[in-house]
């Protein structure tokens, strides 16, 4: 089914992340599952049709998978077949027939600004420990950078005569994000109490565990979770919330649309637009609060 050789094309030429690689994959891997299932009756992807794509989708669906879920994985198929055709292996992509299901809009989820810039002003963190717990969210709410992101800035792309950040983001695209000072004071306090501890790796990656090694995604997780349950009473208290708060918060003081997807490394506005919805939502607030006919 040519698995491997669209499995490195993604990798190699298209040098897409390791998260995405394995999404595709396991994708794949289990549309297989399903053409083969009881039987191996699909041997080479020309006898795929649109027909048993749909059929896929169906059994997906009937499964409770929410319809973005479903989207993702007709996508993957997308590129796969696309993939193919560019090879030669394949004249149509049997994908491209395929309506995916109406995915429902929702609001970014942000934590309240003036409660989370409090906590922070207040957080009189002094240890390794506390320091790092801070720094996370300080780097997560003051440059908007993704969970992944943040795992991979090193020590080194951190410029304090610039006052700038290097960032890898999707597809290996850098990206230099500022840093307000009070980030830069909370980098210096970090970086000496990092050295202090005299971790015997000594990883050059910024963010560490206790034993000095490189941070994993359920420490980042954690952390998030803990520090915004002292603020918020709202369920969601994910890293890529306090993405949406720098977005929305810049947005809220007129930041510059454009400005704002290259902060966060969107590759298309329309990705970045999402942002508007929550100013709209607070200008409808702020008018029904000040209209005397609201």
């Amino acid at each position: 089914m040519f698995l491997s050789r669209f499995i490195q094309y993604i990798q190699f030429e298209k040098r897409y992340s390791p998260h995405t690689v394995s999404a595709y994959r396991s994708d794949l891997e289990q549309f297989i599952s399903f053409l083969n299932y009881p039987d191996e009756t699909v041997t080479h992807p020309n006898q795929i049709t649109h027909h048993l794509i749909r059929n896929w989708m169906v059994e997906l669906m009937s499964q409770q998978l929410i319809p973005r879920s479903v989207n993702r994985k007709v996508a993957t198929l997308r590129k796969y077949f696309k993939f193919l055709v560019q090879e030669g292996e394949l004249t149509v992509n049997p994908a491209s027939k395929i309506n995916t299901p109406k995915v429902p809009k929702h609001l970014p989820v942000v934590i309240e600004t003036d409660k989370l810039v409090a906590a922070l002003d207040n957080d009189q963190a002094d240890t390794f420990k506390t320091v790092r717990s801070k720094l996370i969210i300080e780097m997560l709410f003051g440059t908007g950078m993704r969970l992944a992101e943040l795992l991979g800035v090193k020590e080194a792309d951190v410029n304090y005569y610039d006052g700038t950040v290097k960032v890898l983001g999707k597809r290996n695209k850098e990206r230099i994000i500022p840093t307000n000072h009070e980030l830069r004071t909370l980098l210096l306090k970090y970086s000496a109490l990092k050295k202090s501890e005299n971790f015997s790796n000594n990883s050059s990656t910024l963010i560490v565990t206790d034993k000095g090694v490189n941070a994993y995604p359920k420490l980042i997780y954690l952390t998030v979770q803990h520090y915004l349950s002292n603020i918020s009473t709202q369920s969601k208290k994910s890293p890529h919330v306090l993405r949406h708060t720098f977005a929305t918060s810049l947005l809220n003081a007129g930041a510059d649309l454009n400005a704002i997807k290259e902060l966060l490394g969107h590759a298309n506005l329309s990705a970045t637009q999402i942002y508007t919805h929550n100013s709209v939502e607070r200008l409808k607030s702020i008018y029904k609060l000040a209209h005397p006919k609201a």
